[in-house]
């Protein structure tokens, strides 16, 4: 009742997609100068965010975008957008202004969503589910998006090791190079979701 291929091969998918490592500074980030206490039920609801859109998507997914007469390719572009206004913020130290940011659950977004459940996971999910046509790959695609999210939230929950060693100079360095590097997610996400769009005209 288990296909260990389905389950690897789109727990790896959603590894690289999804890539808990580079989340790490990301997630430094936008919750800097938050309590730790906070800061660890944010990186449980970015997941819990995350699982819920994911799970979804993988349920009712194609039928969504049909309804609503998206394109994965338009998909990919919004996402993209999104992630790069909230990079620019990073970049230019806006996101760093408590008036900004105090009233504003960074878990929902940008971490739950775009940054987690994004255009590349949401239509990864949404293939496996349908090619999953026996019980045993079924089980196992759905096992593969729990253990994904487990090392997500393991990942993050610990990250905040990090902040007792590298102290509030070492959290705008990371800022800003979470910035950098959200900004060239944003950029290549908008690439390829042109792209589709060329190819598909």
């Amino acid at each position: 009742m288990f296909d260990v291929a389905v389950f690897g091969s789109l727990f790896l998918t959603l590894f690289v997609i999804m890539d808990p490592p580079g989340i790490t500074p990301i997630f430094l980030a936008l919750t800097a100068g938050r309590p730790a206490q906070v800061q660890k039920r944010m990186a449980f609801q970015a997941v819990c965010v995350a699982g819920g859109v994911i799970v979804l998507f993988g349920l009712i997914g194609q039928q969504i975008l049909d309804y609503l007469h998206v394109s994965v390719p338009a998909l990919m572009i919004a996402g993209g957008l999104l992630l790069l206004l909230i990079a620019l913020d990073l970049l230019t130290g806006k996101a760093d202004e408590p008036q900004q940011t105090k009233d504003v659950n960074v878990a929902l977004v940008p971490l739950g969503m775009p940054l987690l459940a994004g255009p590349g996971a949401i239509v990864s999910v949404i293939l496996a589910v349908q090619k999953a046509g026996s019980t045993s790959a079924q089980v196992s695609v759905w096992a593969a998006i729990l253990a994904i999210h487990v090392v997500l939230w393991l990942v993050m929950r610990y990250s905040l090791l990090i902040i007792r060693v590298i102290k509030d100079g070492g959290v705008v360095l990371v800022t800003r190079l979470a910035g950098m590097m959200l900004s060239a997610i944003a950029v290549q996400q908008i690439i390829n979701g042109v792209t589709q769009v060329i190819r598909g005209s």
